[in-house]
């Protein structure tokens, strides 16, 4: 196989359905990536068109963005980590552990939770529950003047908000090891620690690997959390870059520190991509055989992983049972009468906010959820000149602050020829091009795992390459592909950061309605919105789940629903 390589090659260079893609995939990253950040560094380095570096200079040099460049790398390492050690602990015990369908859903309904409310959610909780006047510090323990601004507080909030992202990442992975792999090392004797150390936990490194990129990725571009939570003395670029832009007016500063997080974004994609290339993690195999149960947890273990994970999914619970109370009481703090007012106001004033919303993330939903699909299929599986540019380029505005982002489209599409701004177009594109990233690690990881005789064994049969991708490929990255068109959904309903640039009079999002509320303290509309935003993305998982149901297998090739569904 490895003699027909070359061959191969020069068969997918020619291949004319694989590089229409690639070339309608180059346009549109050219259109909605690249040329609104050649604008945003065009408007960084160059003063009436000639390039100038002293303000980037400047702006290195300054101690205090120093600092906040280091404490942006401590913050996302300790969120990377931190959130994929949890995000495995979850599908490990969703996958491993033997669970009944209903306690499986009380583990999905709270690990989903922080992944579809607007990402300052848990922060707004956090302080309600730990700050000075706190339900837990002040009212139940009866500390006063406790300060719950800095790193911990920080980190823990961005660690549960999205710690999902790689328990649906790494769920798919697990499920898609054959336990026959397992049975097999079971057979010969060793113990199942071995087999969980030396077979279970390398097989899913590629998961791992992604999951941490995508976590360590948010964690960078978050400046909601750290501006609610982080305080004076724990300063991070985003939030700098954010106050730069919005309390300043300095749209170079601004651009120029939120380019510095382009660096260690870029070192992390590089140290993924090196440890992981030359490794095999095939599981998925295409060869006939009975799978068999396995044991691989004792009943213990079982117990213990069940607390953990229970313990974790109350205070996910709690956080959100606080605001659901919010939502139903006349003010918050002050009178806990009950009322159904604030949900009479999202109803009635807010109808707009919802309409346009639901519109928008119903567009980009199945639009993202194929663009991550392709390509992830194409930088995994196929060979064609600027393959690993391809990548690289489609994760790029994932790893930028959403306010770059959305001020670079704002730079890039606000005059002609690609005059967009105020219209839906420039928000459903900017939804895709940031959040399907998603989709595209998760089918990155889950084909690393599918052995590519399948494919090849499709094609010497005279297949064409979309019959086999259409009828061999796709079935077997469904998992990834719903990943994606979850998250693309789930990101059009609770994003801010990038869009907050982007609406206008005609076009604007609940999202901003609910940090217009927060702003104006108005916590109870801002608590019904984020109630219903909840209730909303659930139903369409709901939904997504069943769809996906469909497409599960019972021989090679196990296909498993990373919803729930």
């Amino acid at each position: 196989m490895t003699a027909d390589f070359p061959t191969s090659v020069a068969t997918q260079k020619r291949d004319p359905f694989i590089a229409g893609i690639v070339l309608v995939l180059w346009v549109l990253l050219g259109i909605f990536v690249l040329y609104p950040l050649a604008r945003l560094f065009g408007r960084a380095f160059f003063d009436d068109g000639a390039f100038v570096l002293q303000p980037f200079l400047d702006v290195v040099g300054n101690p205090n963005h120093r600092k906040a460049f280091l404490n942006s790398l401590l913050l996302a390492l300790a969120v990377g980590v931190g959130g994929t050690a949890l995000g495995f602990l979850f599908a490990f015990t969703a996958v491993r552990a033997g669970l009944s369908k209903r306690v499986m859903g009380f583990i999905d309904t709270a690990t989903l939770l922080p992944l579809i409310s607007p990402p300052f959610t848990i922060s707004v909780a956090i302080l309600f529950s730990f700050g000075a006047r706190g339900l837990i510090t002040y009212d139940l323990l009866g500390i006063k003047g406790f300060v719950v601004y800095g790193f911990m507080s920080t980190a823990a909030a961005e660690i549960i908000t999205y710690f999902p992202l790689a328990y649906l990442t790494l769920r798919p992975i697990l499920a898609s090891i054959d336990p026959n792999i397992e049975n097999a090392a079971f057979s010969m004797g060793a113990t199942r620690w071995r087999v969980f150390r030396t077979m279970t936990l390398p097989l899913a490194l590629p998961g791992i690997a992604n999951a941490f990129l995508l976590l360590f990725a948010c964690s960078l571009a978050d400046f909601a959390t750290p501006l609610i939570l982080s305080g004076n003395g724990f300063p991070v670029l985003p939030t700098e870059a954010f106050l730069q832009i919005t309390g300043q007016f300095d749209l170079r500063g601004g651009a120029l520190l939120s380019i510095l997080l382009l660096v260690p974004a870029a070192i992390v994609f590089f140290l993924q991509r090196y440890w992981l290339a030359g490794r095999s993690f095939v599981t998925v195999s295409g060869k006939a055989g009975s799978k068999s149960s396995v044991e691989i947890l004792t009943p213990g273990m079982r117990y213990m992983l069940f607390a953990a994970c229970g313990v974790v999914a109350a205070a996910v619970a709690y956080f959100y049972l606080v605001l659901l109370f919010a939502s139903l009481v006349v003010a918050f703090g002050a009178n806990h009468s009950l009322t159904f007012k604030h949900y009479h106001v999202i109803f009635t004033e807010g109808i707009p906010a919802i309409r346009d919303t639901l519109i928008i993330a119903a567009i980009g939903m199945p639009l993202g959820g194929l663009y991550g699909v392709l390509v992830g299929y194409l930088v995994a599986r196929k060979q064609f000149i600027g393959r690993r540019t391809l990548e690289l380029v489609s994760m790029i505005n994932y790893a930028l602050p959403g306010t770059i982002v959305g001020i670079a489209y704002l730079l890039a599409f606000n005059e002609k020829p690609l005059e967009l701004t105020g219209t839906a177009t420039i928000i459903i594109a900017c939804y895709i091009f940031r959040y399907s990233p998603t989709g595209i690690r998760a089918t990155v990881a889950l084909l690393h795992q599918i052995d590519k005789s399948l494919e090849e064994a499709s094609e010497s049969l005279g297949a064409s390459s979309f019959t086999t991708f259409r009828r061999i490929t796709l079935p077997l990255i469904m998992p990834a592909f719903f990943s994606g068109l979850g998250v693309v959904f789930i990101r059009s309903m609770t994003a801010i950061s990038a869009t907050i640039f982007l609406i206008s009079i005609n076009w604007t999002l609940v999202t901003v309605r609910i940090l217009e509320n927060m702003t104006e303290l108005s916590l109870g509309p801002a608590a019904a919105f984020s109630v219903f935003v909840v209730v909303v993305v659930y139903v369409v998982l709901w939904v997504i789940g069943k769809l996906l149901a469909r497409f599960r297998t019972g021989e090679g090739g196990r296909v498993e629903s990373i919803l729930g569904g």
